[in-house]
């Protein structure tokens, strides 16, 4: 598979802030990569970074080049903060960024992939939040990228245009598109990305598939239990249990456990006022790795061991 982005050490400070600290990664051909962390940890700036809008140090190369040297019609990308002509409408938007490019997608093309055919001729500061982001989506489309760079992609949207926005993303890739994209919902990255790599402090802190992630990270298979009256401690009822922010946690139940861990329960005089059975998922792996992460310091981590299941915590040692 032909590498599209090759990222070595990416480094960068903003005075004394260090934003970017040694980041190396690759994306293949037709890949998705998902980037996540908390705000600040260094997402943006990787994007800009990748796609040459900021200078770094380090060395980043797209198709081979450098990303000042590579033809700007093979990439698309799309800031967190994207504010195009707010009196021009979502047909007109489209068709003025189109005529940018020697050569473009047809506009009608590009308003029926992102959902806009209905509001084509409405103008962009009338648009709705989620309809606006979808302009926005639709102007990184209108060259043909062969690498989508989308920072934030969806949020705003409502859940049905975030789900319309993942199947068109999904089409590209099935196409050839490689893709890069930051976001918040775990949702978006678990269904869409190849691998995600977790940004925090500046540093990669992990990289890999999410189904790995969640398989070494990921919290057990649980029941979470709301309770009508407040533990001081967790019951013996034969599971591991412990209580958290005031709910119980029952460790290791399948679903055809439920109904002896609520016999159980009643037995020792514990009585649910409701439940929910929960499999572990990316969620669980962010809130795991972030949380743990986020204020440590020393060696960064060589990115080849986190692809090969090595240390991933900031300061090197074992999570």
């Amino acid at each position: 598979m032909t590498d599209v982005v090759v990222a070595s050490d990416v480094a960068r400070s903003y005075g004394d802030t260090v934003a970017l600290d040694g980041v190396s990664l690759t994306v293949g051909e037709g890949d998705v990569l998902g980037l996540v962390g908390p705000n600040g940890a260094g997402k943006t700036t990787l994007v800009r970074a990748l796609t040459g809008t900021t200078d770094a140090e380090g060395t980043v190369r797209l198709f081979g080049e450098s990303p000042q040297s590579v033809d700007r019609s093979r990439i698309g990308l799309l800031p967190q903060s994207f504010d195009p002509p707010a009196r021009l409408s979502a047909r007109e938007l489209i068709t003025y960024y189109g005529g940018l490019y020697d050569h473009s997608r047809e506009t009608n093309a590009v308003l029926a992939d992102v959902g806009l055919e209905d509001a084509a001729e409405t103008a962009y500061e009338n648009l709705s939040g989620g309809q606006k982001r979808r302009v926005c989506v639709g102007v990184t489309l209108v060259n043909d990228p062969d690498l989508l760079v989308l920072d934030e992609p969806t949020t705003g949207i409502d859940p049905a245009g975030r789900r319309a926005v993942w199947r068109l993303l999904e089409g590209l890739t099935d196409g050839g598109t490689t893709i890069v994209l930051t976001t918040h919902y775990m949702a978006e990255v678990e269904r869409l990305a190849d691998r995600v790599g977790l940004l925090a402090d500046g540093r990669l802190l992990a990289l890999d598939s999410p189904d790995a992630l969640i398989e070494r990270y990921g919290e057990r298979p649980r029941l979470v239990i709301d309770l009508t009256d407040e533990l001081t401690g967790a019951p013996s009822i034969g599971f591991e249990t412990t209580v958290r922010d005031g709910q119980l946690v029952v460790h290791d139940v399948s679903p055809t456990e439920i109904g002896r861990v609520v016999d159980r329960l009643a037995a020792a005089g514990v009585e649910p006022e409701s439940l929910a059975w929960r499999e572990p998922d990316m969620e669980d792996v962010y809130l795991e790795i972030a949380d743990t992460a986020v204020g440590y310091s020393g060696d960064p981590v060589d990115p080849a061991e986190l692809d090969a299941g090595g240390p991933v915590r900031a300061d090197g040692g074992e999570p």
